[in-house]
Order: structure tokens, then C-alpha cells, then sequence
């Protein structure tokens, strides 16, 4: 199939694009590379420097197209919070934009990156995907206004979607392809290892007054590699069946802060400057997946979203 990956040079996007090319689609990736990085673009693939926002350079990447998959958005739920015109701007309006020219070139299908953050403060764990929304920022927030909106496109005019709610995606790719850091990194594994290989003087820990055991907060953690297969066994299941799907992705186990630098002291065999500081806005104590229906639905479970391979496939990226 020929296939249009927005932020397709970006962390989560560059590695679907290998595994689509692997599979031997063609691919576009339409990115402006503000995240994106050009070292990690499948050179099989075609590539068109553009933005979401802009209409001229969408009509250029939908043509013949039969699968979107929209990965361009900014994704750093402590900046939402004060910037949320950025945030709306980029991620509401940008994929919205999407949409619209996707049905003035007839393309009904679209495979879209979601986030757990819809979920906000946990009433019950693991949560599975009957758990109420009520996201804790105005990230969250886009990814379910954008879920809604996919809802009503869905019905008013036949589009078929998936919306995948992934936890904390983390790694580089298992075979060494993808080797460029990412930019303005955010997550708690990008930073752990940019403190680790001297890129910034200490990590901030955000809090250690949670109630958990050691009173930072747990996020389940979801090797990239993992979340590109299940890309793609989203992709093929709303192809076959004609249907919407709306799936976590996680492992159904969580890690705190500590675990996490502990983790990744243990692979690179030094100790990681930390420092201890104020909770952040909009931070959920505890937050793990049940993907249970992603195994029903798609045969899909994580295969390498231990610690121990996470951190071995982040070290040749900041240790060479």
C-alpha cells in the first residue's frame, strides 16, 4: 500500500517507517523538521519537508495514498500546560487540517498516535480502555479532542481509524537503524541517558512524596519497537476488517522514577546525577496499562519493553 506518515522522521515515526518499508509499502513522510531528524529517515521512503498545517504541502503526500498514520504533534505534557496555544495550534487544529484533506483525496483510513494522558488521574489500575477520561493536561486533552473528533468523522463520513493510547514509549531500535537523539527530549529515559552521558549536569526528579514505594511516580514503559509492530498490526486489522479500533499499549507493569535511574546506572556502569525537586503540574501518581484488548484484537503483547533491553538499545545512541 502507499502510506503517508506524518513526523515520519521523528522518535516514534522514523521507526514505523522502517517497518513499513520492511514490509514493502511505500511510504511518504511529510515532516517539517522541527523534532525530526534527517539522519533517522528511512532513505527508502519519499520525503516531503512540509507541515500538517499547511494545506498545499498535505495535497502533495495524500496523492494515491491508502493509510495515514499522524505522529506530528508536540508531545511535552509540562509545556502544554503553559503553552496550550502551541498545543492546540499544532495538534488539534494541524490534525484536523489532516483530515479535511484526506477526504478531498478519498483516503479513509488512519492509523493515529494517542497517549494514555486521555486517561488522567487512574480510578482504578491497570487501566483498560473503559476507564473515564479526564486528562491532568492540556496535552491529554488534544489527544482526546482528536479522538473525538475521529469518533464523528467516523460516523458522518466513513472514515476508518485507530487510535492507539500508548504509556511511556522508550528505546531505539532493537537492530541499531535509528541512531539520532531525540530533539528537546522530554521523557524520563531520553533524559536519564542524556544526564548519564554528560549532555545536561543532573535530572530532575519531579517529586518523592507520591503515595508508591519510594514515592516517585510509575509509568508502564513501552519499547518503541514494540509500539511500531503494533502500528502496524493496527493498520492491517482496520484494512481488513473495516472497523475502528481504539487500544492501550503498554506492558501492565510500571516503574518508578528511581527503577528507571537505577536501570539505567546498571547498563552503563556510572551513577547519574539526580536532584530531587517540586511535583509537576499535571503529573498522575501511577499510571499502567491493561493491553488485553490490543492481544485480543491484533495478537499483539510487548517483546522488548524490559528495562534492561531498553536501556541497551539507548546506549550506542549516547555513548556511540
Amino acid at each position: 500500500m502507499k502510506i503517508l506518515v506524518t513526523g515520519g522522521a521523528g522518535y516514534i515515526g522514523s521507526h514505523v517507517v522502517h517497518e513499513l518499508n520492511d514490509q514493502g509499502h511505500e511510504v511518504i513522510i511529510l515532516d517539517n523538521f522541527s523534532l525530526g531528524r534527517q539522519e533517522n529517515v528511512d532513505k527508502r521512503s519519499v520525503v516531503i519537508e512540509g507541515d500538517v498545517r499547511n494545506r498545499s504541502d498535505l495535497d502533495k503526500g495524500l496523492q494515491g495514498v491508502d493509510v495515514v498514520f499522524h505522529f506530528a504533534a508536540w508531545k511535552a505534557a509540562g509545556e502544554s500546560m503553559i503553552h496550550p496555544q502551541k498545543f492546540a495550534e499544532n495538534n488539534i487544529a494541524g490534525t484536523i487540517n489532516l483530515l479535511n484533506a484526506m477526504l478531498d483525496h478519498n483516503v479513509d483510513k488512519f492509523v493515529f498516535s494517542s497517549s494514555a494522558a486521555v486517561y488522567g488521574n487512574p480510578e482504578y489500575l491497570p487501566i483498560d480502555e473503559q476507564h473515564p477520561k479526564n486528562p491532568t493536561n492540556y496535552y491529554g486533552y488534544t489527544k482526546l479532542a482528536i479522538e473525538e473528533n475521529l469518533a464523528w468523522y467516523s460516523r458522518l463520513k466513513g472514515l476508518h481509524y485507530a487510535a492507539l493510547r500508548y504509556f511511556n514509549a522508550t528505546g531505539y531500535d532493537v537492530k541499531g537503524r535509528i541512531r539520532g537523539k531525540e530533539k528537546n527530549a522530554a521523557n524520563l529515559s531520553p533524559v536519564v541517558m542524556e544526564a548519564a552521558a554528560g549532555l545536561r549536569n543532573e535530572l530532575q526528579v519531579y517529586g518523592d512524596d507520591y503515595n508508591t514505594p519510594d514515592g516517585t511516580c510509575i509509568r508502564d514503559y513501552i519499547h518503541v519497537n514494540d509500539l511500531a509492530d503494533a502500528h502496524l498490526k493496527a493498520m492491517d486489522y482496520i484494512v481488513k476488517e473495516n472497523n475502528n479500533l481504539i487500544v492501550n499499549l503498554g506492558t501492565g507493569s510500571g516503574h518508578s522514577v528511581l527503577d528507571v535511574i537505577h536501570a539505567a546506572e546498571a547498563e552503563v556502569g556510572k551513577k547519574i546525577p539526580y536532584k530531587i525537586v517540586g511535583r509537576r503540574a499535571g503529573d498522575p501518581e501511577n499510571l499502567i496499562a491493561s493491553s488485553e484488548l490490543a492481544y485480543k484484537l491484533l495478537g499483539w503483547k510487548a517483546k522488548y519493553s524490559d528495562l534492561h533491553t531498553i536501556f541497551s538499545s539507548m546506549k550506542p545512541v549516547y555513548f556511540g
